[in-house]
């Protein structure tokens, strides 16, 4: 029996939307319906990004867009979640004095009884927060609303860095492991529900491990999933450049799921920049360990992510890191302007640099990207490969949405696939016949 309906928005990162199916996992248990449409349902929640001042943005427009919808009365009740609640608490609720229900970040698992509790009737405004876990949360039962066919696996909680410029540890949390066990049995079931892709996420994934048994894991943890056989694809995101090891890079290299493609966010190339963002690593190290996966790791794509207009980054800085970008030819990158975080290091460094100037850099960084990412996408016509079918494209016949290994689902490209009786979570051979911008255009092999 149907308690009531509610929406979900889901806002930030893959972390945050594992975050955002436990609660719709928990929800669901306790009998409320998940609709599309907040305009009618019973009560929304918000799970928030709080990372930088533009995903801030994009959260305070959502609270204001629901906000509305429950003053016209197409909402009963409001509840945010996520980052951002976890770190603006009080000062939130202030500026939102509508808001029914706060809930932090390790709070979710009190979803129900804060939807209970607004049902209820008018309570006045309720926080819901807990103290950082010493143990990773489970992140079973979960209500996936990604496709069937692939998922997000969160194998750690938090972050133990001390990056200037980050305020995730206070939002998340000290970095706790989930035993390989728990990642293990959590992947098992993922897969019993037809996952054919799991994307691996953590704050940190090459840090997996350490504070569990005391030095990193990853590579054993690969090896035993790469052993399920109902997975295709194995992806690892975010790999901070340190811990990266030779038995890891041996893993990489032999296994057969794991897909060879790295996301390495970097930030940086300049060594006195990379000494004020407190990265622990310099140029020299970080072109060692390019250059090790890449002579080990057969195809590799490697993403990075890039920080334009840190405090004091000069001229000369900035244009390192562009002919770095120009040399090292990344076949994904994404570039974000320095945010001034409160509470952090960097806030309070000289050298402020000027949005305008933060802007240009990061239009001139992702212009030069844009030329290296089209000359490999040209480079890939002509060329067979294996294409996941994500999706079927309405009112075209037999026309669908992929992504080959190279593609990382919502942030890199596609590839727009011709075929008959294909279906999603399909893994289908293709002959690529054109690039499209970031895109590409494949035609299906399979008879």
């Amino acid at each position: 029996m149907t308690k009531a309906t509610y929406a979900l928005l889901s806002l930030g990162c893959p972390k945050n939307l594992v975050d955002s199916e436990c609660m719709a996992g928990l929800l669901g248990l306790e009998g409320y319906r998940l609709v599309a449409d907040p305009a009618g349902a019973d009560f929304v929640v918000i799970n928030t990004c709080g990372f930088i001042g533009d995903a801030r943005k994009e959260s305070y427009g959502a609270i204001d867009e629901m906000l509305k919808l429950k003053k016209r009365g197409l909402l009963r009740g409001v509840i945010v979640a996520g980052c951002l609640a976890e770190r603006d608490r009080q000062h939130l609720l202030k500026r939102y004095p509508q808001v029914d229900q706060l809930i932090g970040v390790f709070a979710r698992d009190e979803i129900a009884a804060a939807a209970g509790r607004l049902l209820a009737g008018p309570a006045g405004q309720q926080m819901h927060f807990r103290p950082a876990p010493g143990c990773a949360l489970p992140d079973a039962n979960r209500l996936r609303l990604t496709p069937r066919h692939l998922a997000f696996l969160k194998i750690a909680e938090g972050c133990n860095r001390l990056c200037s410029f980050c305020t995730i540890p206070r939002m998340r949390g000290p970095y706790v492991s989930k035993p390989i066990e728990q990642v293990l049995a959590e992947a098992e079931q993922l897969a019993a529900d037809g996952v054919r892709e799991l994307i691996l996420i953590a704050q940190d994934t090459s840090f997996y491990g350490i504070d569990l048994y005391g030095r990193p894991r990853l590579a054993e943890l690969l090896r035993r999933l790469d052993r399920l056989r109902s997975l295709a694809w194995i992806r690892v995101m975010y790999l901070y450049p340190m811990f990266i090891s030779d038995e890891l890079i041996d893993v990489l290299a032999s296994a057969e799921k794991i897909v060879p493609y790295l996301d390495l966010p970097l930030q940086h190339i300049n060594d006195a920049v990379l000494r004020q963002m407190r990265r622990g690593i310099d140029r020299a190290e970080t072109e060692r360990l390019i250059d090790r996966l890449r002579q080990r790791v057969a195809g590799l794509v490697l993403r990075t992510t890039l920080l334009v207009g840190f405090p004091g980054e000069t001229d000369e800085q900035f244009d390192e890191l562009l002919q770095f970008v120009r040399q090292r030819r990344f076949e994904r990158l994404g570039a974000f302007c320095y945010s001034r975080e409160p509470g952090t290091v960097a806030e309070t460094l000289d050298g402020q640099v000027s949005e305008p100037v933060k802007q240009s850099r990061r239009d001139r960084l992702l212009a030069a990207q844009q030329q290296l990412a089209f000359a490999y996408n040209q480079q890939q016509v002509g060329r067979q490969t294996d294409v996941l079918i994500d999706r079927r494209i309405p009112d075209e016949p037999n026309a669908y949405l992929g992504r080959t290994y190279a593609d990382a689902p919502e942030i890199d490209g596609v590839v727009y696939v011709t075929g008959e009786n294909l279906s999603a979570g399909q893994i289908v051979p293709c002959e690529i016949v054109a690039a499209w911008g970031y895109d590409l255009i494949g035609s299906s092999l399979s008879r």
